[in-house]
């Protein structure tokens, strides 16, 4: 990849937010209220933003976020009588926690162990609403690594957008079915021929990295992978919801006491929401050239970019490696259903016991699964939306038979 092109792939993304670095890794550390300050409180939050009932959506450019971005773009939130903000784009899942945090939004998509992180090791009200979306992501490494299996990963390095995040949970599950040991080690401290090397890197980051062979991989959310794909020379290793079957990976998220205060406002929110999952699990490639910035701009990369990221999912074109082991599963690369299933948060809480992380994960060994399950997700607003839009059941990853249970499914 010439300096030319490296160039090209982060001109969009110049923003102080991507440099935060010691920002996240504070707040990874659990020191999350210490760094908000008064903006945690709960006086000085309320006064953060008018009590006007305007939808104000924060997000970041990747799929994750398709579909707070349908609702606003198809106007679904107006259908419901609703006045949105147009979305506001943030650069990185630090600032947008911040922002979060000090109601600047009553509306964001989180990965789904952020908000774990954030209610059981923080003490902040937030609630997971729905699932975002499930499925795409995805690991890729350089051209000229040669590495085709999880266990040539010993000795490599390999970047994560969050520690608190689904890819690092998968990854780590992968490594450890390898015999791969998941290690967080300084510049230039050696690594054993058993150990992968994992570092935080903000996902713009990533391709040029890549290309430029500072890291061996990297694992994250659609649109970066396919951008890997198409600019810097990357190959697919394995899709992460051919490991962890339809997983779901950002979750739509809003303030407590929106949901207990606010409950007709937060189930027209839910509606949209709903409503912009069924339209993008049936209108892929329109979706990915509207949210392109060859279309309303929600997202800086181009049409191609972004339709491969939401449709490309072929058996044969991803043979070596085999990225997609599971045919018979029926994924998309990504696709849409907004019920947050018990039996996969369960899943994910236990997951985090067994995952290496930056930070102080204490908490974590306090938590029972079961608790959480019924405390951290309100299935209220979602199950009702879902019975007034009953398309979302032709979602593949849905069964009709029995659309709110399911078996989860890890086979790497």
């Amino acid at each position: 990849m010439s300096d030319k092109d490296l160039l090209a792939l982060n001109e969009d993304w110049t923003s102080d937010d991507w440099t935060r670095r010691e920002t996240l890794e504070r707040m990874a550390a659990g020191g999350m209220a210490a760094l908000l300050g008064s903006s945690l409180l709960p006086g000085a939050a309320r006064a953060a933003v008018p009590d006007d009932g305007v939808v104000r959506i924060g997000y970041l450019p990747i799929t994750d976020a398709t579909a707070l971005l349908v609702a606003h773009g198809m106007d679904f939130f107006k259908d419901e009588g609703l006045e949105a903000e147009q979305p506001t784009l943030i650069r990185g899942w630090s600032p947008l926690i911040e922002g979060f945090a000090a109601k600047k939004f009553n509306l964001v998509h989180f990965l789904k162990p952020i908000p774990v992180w954030m209610r059981y090791n923080n003490n902040y009200p937030v609630k997971i609403m729905a699932w975002a979306h499930t499925n795409g992501s995805g690991l890729v490494v350089g051209k000229d690594t040669g590495i085709t299996d999880f266990s040539q990963l010993g000795g490599k390095q390999v970047a994560v957008p969050y520690w608190y995040s689904m890819h690092n949970i998968v990854l780590q599950i992968a490594l450890r079915s390898a015999g791969v040991k998941a290690v967080i080690k300084g510049q230039g401290e050696p690594l054993a021929n058993d150990e992968c090397n994992l570092q935080v890197m903000p996902p713009p980051d990533m391709p040029p990295a890549l290309a430029a062979k500072k890291i061996d991989a990297y694992i994250v959310a659609e649109p970066f992978n396919a951008m890997g794909e198409l600019k810097a020379g990357a190959k697919m290793l394995r899709f992460t919801g051919d490991i962890w079957k339809n997983h779901p990976c950002c979750v739509i998220c809003m303030q407590e006491e929106d949901t207990k205060e606010k409950k007709e406002w937060t189930q027209k929110v839910m509606n949209a929401i709903v409503k912009a999952q069924i339209y993008a699990s049936q209108n892929k490639k329109e979706v990915a050239h509207m949210l392109s910035r060859d279309g309303k701009k929600y997202l800086p990369m181009p049409a191609d970019v972004v339709e491969r990221a939401m449709t490309f999912y072929d058996d044969a074109a991803y043979a070596s490696p085999d990225a997609i082991q599971h045919p018979e599963w029926g994924n998309g690369r990504v696709d849409f259903q907004p019920w947050p299933y018990p039996s996969a948060t369960k899943m994910i809480i236990e997951a985090m016991n067994n995952t290496v992380v930056g930070g102080d994960t204490t908490f974590l060994s306090k938590l029972d699964p079961e608790f959480a399950v019924g405390d951290l997700v309100d299935y209220d607003f979602v199950k009702a939306a879902l019975e007034k839009f009953p398309d979302w059941k032709k979602d593949p990853s849905v069964n009709p038979s029995d659309p709110y249970a399911r078996e989860e499914i890890v086979a790497v």
